[in-house]
């Protein structure tokens, strides 16, 4: 089952194409990367399927629903964005038990299950403020879990991480595929490689490929994602 569909979508910012004719589909329980430098409009993308920002044409369904039904899609989906979005001087705790009561979720088995998975048991009871970049990170998906989205949009999840906190992100989204549809921005190539299903590989607003890490290496005839990338962003 086909979970979002993007038809020819634009988003201009004054004399910059920021998205130019972006089409795509992305499939029920699919982890689906967007891969580019900075400035290729992966951002820019998540924030219109998120109802953050307006495209100036084209379509997009999220499970079937128009953007014109923004506040339906907004029960389905959460978005954990760039910045790390938690309340600082809240304990993790106060944190969870916070977005609970917004979303209306109060579940705690469910709570306690996210506190689990993340491994968040030793810093319950520390204000986010006080937390490494990483535990902030860790929380701040955490917290997109509790409203139990259909969808994840996962903006840069791993950006300004050490290798240690990368790799235990990353095994942390490696659960959660399957029991979700996640859509993945990243400019790294190993994030890429390591964790999604399929991939777009964006420049200057516009999907240069698509496809499997495999199909784009047989594509572009090299042995390495990290070559098959360079040879597709540097030759168009």
């Amino acid at each position: 089952m086909e979970m979002i569909k993007v038809k020819n979508i634009v988003k201009k910012y004054k004399d910059v194409n920021a998205l130019n004719d972006v089409s795509l589909t992305i499939n029920e329980g699919e982890l689906y990367g967007l891969l580019g430098v900075n400035g290729a409009g992966k951002t820019t993308l998540i924030k219109i399927l998120s109802g953050l920002s307006k495209c100036d044409s084209g379509e997009a369904y999220i499970n079937r629903l128009s953007l014109n039904e923004i506040d339906k899609i907004k029960e389905i989906i959460d978005v954990s964005p760039q910045e790390t979005s938690v309340a600082m001087n809240l304990t993790v705790k106060e944190n969870l038990l916070f977005f609970q009561k917004l979303y209306d979720k109060e579940d705690e088995d469910y709570l306690n299950h996210i506190i689990s998975s993340f491994g968040l048991q030793e810093v319950l009871s520390r204000r986010a403020k006080t937390l490494s970049g990483g535990w902030q990170r860790r929380l701040s998906i955490a917290v997109s879990l509790v409203s139990k989205p259909k969808i994840l949009f996962l903006d840069e999840p791993t950006l300004g991480l050490d290798v240690l906190s990368r790799r235990e992100l990353w095994n942390i989204i490696k659960e959660l595929k399957g029991k979700m549809t996640i859509v993945l921005t990243s400019h790294y190539l190993e994030e890429i490689e390591a964790l999604c299903d399929r991939v777009a590989i964006m420049s200057k607003g516009k999907i240069l490929e698509e496809g499997t890490i495999l199909e784009i290496k047989n594509k572009t005839n090299e042995s390495s994602f990290e070559e098959a990338f360079v040879k597709v962003v540097g030759g168009k």
